[in-house]
């Protein structure tokens, strides 16, 4: 067990190498010259001279990310160019609220999505499944923006039974703050209710014709032992995996989600640093999203030797 671990918290090494020399490379893959762009078409050369040791551009590439590797190692993100604020500050007075979005979605999908996709696989066939695999078929073609600007406009605008924008800190009650987060949470969770529950029938429906299902029905089990405690248990590893997968849909659809409600997270610093092209700030974030995505996937990986034992060896 320990020596399985071992190998997996290994293989993120390398991984997040390679993740973090991408990031590094954004400044000098990026068209035109980063400090220039910074620094707008009425800047002078001293400026843009500024800029350009700011970002250390005039040095070697190898040199500067060893040194930039370094002060990651340190947990020093490097400084905003337009706030002239620490990255990992700009990044700590945002994480709340995104921490809190993806949070809410991940309980309300995986809630949601796993029982769809059982009662799918069970009533396979019937206008039950047709209806639940319609459902899915939508969720998963109608753009994650499309869905939150329709349930801004019902709920909030026209229903005026939830918050149309906006953030409530968690330490100010926990209904104001599951409020601001009920619209962004569904039309966030849409996609991912979407991609669970069609994994989960096609898992169940594999399940269910198996012979030990079968054996437990004819011994005269419950309908619900047989699909939530024998079926499901077995299916649960491409479940896992699917519900670990999409946590990339719910990075990705988090800075879309938080535009839309204008919610101070992650999303919103993302979108901000872009149009202003704070690399700095976006280096950052990328590399915190992508260590977010490998240690979910490591979480993932330990998860399957509690499922299916053999896995550990």
């Amino acid at each position: 067990m320990l020596t399985y671990i071992g190998r997996r918290v290994l293989a993120t090494i390398p991984v997040m190498a390679i993740v973090a020399l991408f990031v590094f490379s954004l400044l000098y893959i990026a068209p035109g010259d980063p400090a220039a762009i910074i620094a707008g078409d009425q800047a002078s050369a001293e400026d843009i001279d500024r800029i350009r040791q700011s970002l250390g551009l005039e040095r070697p590439f190898l040199v500067r990310f060893g040194e930039w590797t370094w002060q990651i190692l340190r947990g020093d993100l490097g400084t905003s160019i337009f706030t002239n604020l620490p990255v990992t500050q700009l990044i700590a007075q945002r994480i709340e609220p995104t921490l809190s979005l993806m949070l809410v979605t991940l309980v309300f999908a995986v809630s949601v999505a796993v029982p769809l996709g059982v009662v799918a696989a069970w009533k396979a066939g019937t206008f039950v499944d047709r209806a639940i695999m319609a459902f899915a078929v939508l969720g998963f073609s109608v753009p994650v923006f499309v869905v939150a600007y329709v349930l801004a406009y019902v709920f909030a605008l026209q229903l005026e039974w939830l918050p149309v924008q906006g953030y409530t800190p968690i330490a100010q009650g926990v209904w104001p703050w599951l409020q601001n987060l009920i619209l962004p949470a569904f039309a966030l969770g849409l996609v991912y209710i979407a991609l669970i529950a069609r994994i989960t029938r096609a898992t169940m429906l594999e399940v269910l014709s198996q012979d030990y299902v079968k054996t437990a029905r004819a011994k005269g089990l419950g309908q619900r032992s047989v699909l939530f405690v024998h079926a499901l248990k077995n299916a649960a590893v491409p479940i896992v995996t699917v519900i670990g997968i999409g946590i990339a849909l719910l990075i990705g659809g988090a800075v879309v989600t938080e535009s839309v409600f204008v919610i101070p997270g992650l999303g919103r610093l993302t979108v901000d640093a872009i149009l202003r092209r704070d690399y700095p700030v976006i280096q950052g974030i990328v590399l915190l999203f992508s260590f977010t995505y490998v240690l979910v996937n490591l979480c993932v990986d330990l998860v399957y030797t509690l499922i299916d034992p053999r896995i550990r060896y």
